[in-house]
């Protein structure tokens, strides 16, 4: 993460919100289906100087899938908790390094929270290339819901100011599951910005001991691309809109043993929303 000696020193908290609505899409298997998705996200920070911070994030989020074909839902209602306590400190003139070890639970309503629990650990190191650039690289580990392994994908972190107005960065997003993405924006003026955003999503959770696939395990994987605007009216304050699509979709149904039962893609799906952030 860019260093920033103008940030606020001891405790600092945020509280992030969002809630999506993903339009009808058409199964390749027949049907159709559409969904909401809800975040909120309670976070603390305590920053010892500009460029070392320890805190603590809790966030609660709730997936609801509507299937035209009653007889044939393969699950429904999706809880996501998460617990992360992110560090990150200067290592050298120019570097940082930042560690953020998680807990998740993802799960369907019905089904057991601890059968639906992960856990690793986000981190990298990022360079202050100059004044204007800092990147570096980004690995997640975190176990899997069907067996012992351990999932690994590597990822880049850039925040570029092209110019005063243009900025290229991969931040992660609120609400945003495992994948990496990417955010081009443009400061409109002090009060309004448009981006474009992209990113690949994928959600993995445990579902009940009834349905399709009991005790079995769910996926739905994505790429959504968004156009958004934001509202900053001042540092402790956003508001975003965003409207845009989920291409090349995918779910996929797996037994408790995570032996696949049936994988079906998805027509291009509407996707609108709107989010949050405040500062204090």
């Amino acid at each position: 993460m860019p260093a920033n000696a103008q940030q606020r020193l001891g405790w600092v908290s945020q509280i992030d919100g969002l809630a999506a609505y993903q339009g009808s899409a058409d199964l390749d298997q027949g049907g159709d289906f559409s969904a909401t998705r809800s975040f909120l996200r309670a976070t603390g920070l305590y920053r010892f100087d500009s460029e070392t911070s320890l805190g603590i994030s809790v966030s609660y989020g709730q997936l609801d899938y509507d299937f035209s074909a009653a007889d044939n839902q393969p699950w429904n209602d999706i809880r996501d908790i998460r617990i992360s306590a992110p560090l990150r400190f200067q290592a050298g003139q120019r570097a940082s390094v930042f560690v953020s070890p998680q807990v998740r639970w993802d799960y369907q309503k019905g089904a057991a929270s601890s059968d639906g629990r992960t856990y690793g650990v986000f981190a990298g190191v990022a360079w202050q290339v100059s004044d204007s650039l800092t990147i570096g690289p980004v690995f997640g580990a975190f176990t899997q819901l069907e067996d012992s392994g351990v999932d690994l994908f590597p990822a880049l972190l850039v925040d570029w100011d092209i110019n005063d107005r243009w900025n290229l960065n991969t931040g992660s997003g609120i609400g945003a599951t495992r994948g990496p993405g990417l955010t081009l924006s443009y400061e409109l003026n002090d009060d309004f910005s448009l981006s474009l955003s992209a990113r690949s999503e994928k959600i993995r959770f445990r579902l009940d001991d009834a349905g399709l696939a009991p005790n079995g395990i769910g996926e739905d994987k994505s790429l959504p691309v968004v156009a958004s605007l934001s509202y900053t009216p001042n540092p402790g304050v956003s508001l975003t809109v965003f409207a845009g699509a989920e291409f090349d979709g995918r779910l996929k149904l797996e037994d408790e043993n995570g032996a696949e039962i049936s994988r079906q893609s998805y027509d291009t799906a509407p996707l609108v929303g709107l989010a949050f952030r405040l500062r204090f």
